[in-house]
C-alpha cells in the first residue's frame, strides 16, 4: 500500500503549473475573423478598420480586387504568402465580389475564460486535452505558464482591476519570456504594442507554487469582471436551478445544484497527495462517471457566535456537480459527497484534515450542512486502531517520532491499480479520455451553461480545480495484486 501511494505522488508531482493557451487570432486566414464567415476571394473589396491598430499573419497567396489597409498595423507573411491585384476574371462563387470586412480585433480580452485553452503540458495542448475549471480559474493563474500559439498573430485587451497580472511565463511565437524586463522590451516593441493593449501590465514572476496545501489562483480581485465578460460575450447568464438550496462556490461566477466541502487542515496536508486519494478512490468508479469536481485553496470568511468578523483563513474547497438533470440535479454529486465525508472521519486525520464541512442542494431551506470536527476525526481513528489491533489487520507507520495509522480499506479501490511501475506512470502522464474538444469561437457556440457536460479536470499545486477523470480501460486494465 506504501509504494502505491508513492507513486501516486510522483505522478501528481510532474507538473508545478497549468498551461494556458490563447486561442483567438487575428490570422487572414481564419474565417471567423470576417463578416462574412469566409476568406476574402479575388474579386472581393478588403477593409480593415482604419482606427484600429493590428498585427496580421497571412498564411497563403491571395488575388484581391481592392484593399484598405489599417493606419497602423502590420502584415506578417509566411513562406511564399503575399497580395497581388486580381486580372478581374470569374472565380466560382466569387463572380461578384462583396466587400468584406474584418472583425473588430479589439473584442478579445484577457479576462475572458472562453479565450483560454486549459491543459496539464504541453503535449496535452498539442493533443487537444484541455482541462476543465471553475470559472475565475479557466483565466492563467499566477504560477502558469502562457502560450500564444507560433505561427499566428493576435490582439489581446489587458483591461484589468489590478494594475499587475501575474504569470509564470509567457511564450510568444516561440519565444519564452521568463522576467518582466525581458517582456516588458518586448511589449514596448512595435509588435508588441500590436499585440497587446489595455490598462493591465503582465509581471513575468518566474516563480511557482512553493506551498504544499496548494496557492490561490490570484484572481479574486478581478472575478467581477470575468463573469461580466463571460456571460456579455456569450450572450447567457446564470441558468435557472431547480434544486433546494443552490450553492455559491467561491471562483465560481453561478450557483449550482451539488455539494461542497470545505477543509481545514494542519501544517502536513498536501494538496496533491490528497486529491490523488480523492482521484483513485471515488473518482474511478463507475457510479460516479457523471459527477464532476474542482479542487481549491480559497480563504473563507467566517464569523463568531458574537458576529465579530475574523479574518478569513485558508479552506480547500472541493466542489461536486453532476450532469443529472430536474429533480435529480446534484444527487449523484450529494452521494459522492457523502462517502469522501466518511473516508475523513475514518482517515482524514492521516492526510492532515483537521475539520470538513459538508454543504448540499438537497439540503431543505435553512438546514444545517454535515460537520466533522478534529476531534471527531481523531476519536473515529483511534477507535479504529483499537479495533484493528485486537484483529491483527492494522499497518503502523513510524514517522518523525509519531505513530500514524494506515488503514487498509483506504486502498479498497486501488484492486486494479496495484502493479504498476512508477517510472511508466510519469513517461505516460494522466490518461483522460472525456478532456473537451475545441473551443469554437462562434458565437453560438458559447455554450458554458447551456447543458453541456464540462470537462474533466485534474488540480495541481497552484491550487487550480480538476474534476472527474474517466479511466480508459485500455489504460488501467485488471492487475494482479
Amino acid at each position: 500500500m506504501r509504494s502505491a501511494h508513492f507513486c501516486f505522488s510522483l505522478l501528481f508531482h510532474v507538473s508545478g503549473a497549468l498551461y494556458r493557451q490563447w486561442i483567438p487570432d487575428t490570422n487572414f486566414n481564419n474565417v471567423t475573423n470576417w463578416d462574412k464567415g469566409r476568406i476574402p476571394c479575388k474579386n472581393d473589396r478588403v477593409q480593415f478598420p482604419k482606427d484600429k491598430s493590428l498585427s496580421v499573419f497571412v498564411q497563403s497567396p491571395f488575388d484581391l480586387m481592392e484593399m484598405y489597409i489599417p493606419l497602423d498595423g502590420e502584415f506578417i507573411l509566411s513562406h511564399d504568402a503575399g497580395f497581388a491585384a486580381s486580372d478581374g476574371q470569374s472565380e466560382p462563387g466569387c463572380e461578384r465580389g462583396e466587400d468584406i470586412t474584418f472583425k473588430d480585433p479589439d473584442q478579445y480580452k484577457w479576462y475572458n475564460p472562453i479565450y483560454w485553452h486549459t491543459a496539464l503540458s504541453m503535449s496535452d495542448l498539442e493533443n487537444e486535452k484541455y482541462l476543465f475549471t471553475v470559472d475565475e480559474e479557466r483565466v492563467p493563474c499566477q504560477y502558469d505558464d502562457v502560450i500564444f500559439r507560433p505561427g499566428s498573430s493576435f490582439r489581446v485587451d489587458l483591461d484589468s482591476d489590478v494594475q499587475n497580472i501575474h504569470v509564470k511565463t509567457i511564450s510568444i511565437m516561440n519565444r519564452k519570456f521568463a522576467s518582466s524586463e525581458e517582456f516588458g522590451q518586448y511589449k514596448q516593441s512595435n509588435i508588441g504594442k500590436l499585440q497587446f493593449h489595455g490598462n493591465g501590465s503582465i509581471t513575468v514572476t518566474n516563480t511557482k507554487c512553493e506551498d504544499e496545501s496548494g496557492c490561490e489562483c490570484g484572481n479574486s480581485d478581478n472575478h467581477g469582471r470575468i463573469c461580466s465578460n463571460l456571460q456579455q460575450k456569450a450572450g447567457i447568464h446564470c441558468p435557472e436551478l431547480v434544486c433546494t438550496n443552490s450553492l455559491k462556490p467561491q471562483g465560481h461566477c453561478c450557483e449550482i445544484c451539488g455539494a461542497i466541502i470545505y477543509l481545514e487542515y494542519g501544517p502536513e496536508f498536501d494538496l496533491e497527495s490528497y486529491r490523488a486519494q480523492l482521484i483513485y478512490s471515488f473518482l474511478g468508479l463507475e457510479n460516479y462517471k457523471g459527477v464532476q469536481m474542482s479542487v481549491t485553496k480559497v480563504y473563507k470568511k467566517q464569523s463568531s457566535k458574537q458576529t465579530i468578523p475574523i479574518d478569513a483563513v485558508p479552506h480547500i474547497q472541493i466542489m461536486l456537480i453532476d450532469n443529472e438533470t430536474e429533480s435529480a440535479a446534484g444527487t449523484l454529486a450529494a452521494a459522492l459527497a457523502h462517502e469522501i465525508m466518511e473516508d475523513i472521519t475514518s482517515q482524514g486525520d492521516i492526510f492532515g484534515i483537521t475539520n470538513a464541512e459538508l454543504k448540499k442542494s438537497t439540503d431543505s431551506e435553512g438546514q444545517e450542512g454535515e460537520n466533522i470536527t478534529a476531534g471527531k476525526i481523531a476519536g473515529i481513528v483511534t477507535g479504529v486502531l483499537i479495533t484493528a489491533l485486537l484483529i491483527g489487520s492494522l499497518i503502523i507507520i513510524f514517522t518523525s517520532g509519531r505513530i500514524r495509522v494506515k488503514i487498509p480499506s483506504a486502498f479498497i479501490n486501488f484492486k486494479n491499480y496495484c502493479n504498476f511501475d512508477a517510472g511508466e506512470v510519469i513517461d505516460r502522464g494522466f490518461s483522460n479520455p472525456t478532456f473537451d474538444s475545441p473551443v469554437n469561437l462562434s458565437p453560438d457556440s458559447y455554450g458554458l451553461y447551456s447543458g453541456e457536460n464540462p470537462i474533466s479536470m485534474i488540480t495541481i499545486q497552484s491550487g487550480t480545480n480538476f474534476v472527474h477523470p474517466l479511466f480508459d480501460e485500455h489504460d488501467f486494465g485488471e492487475k494482479d495484486c
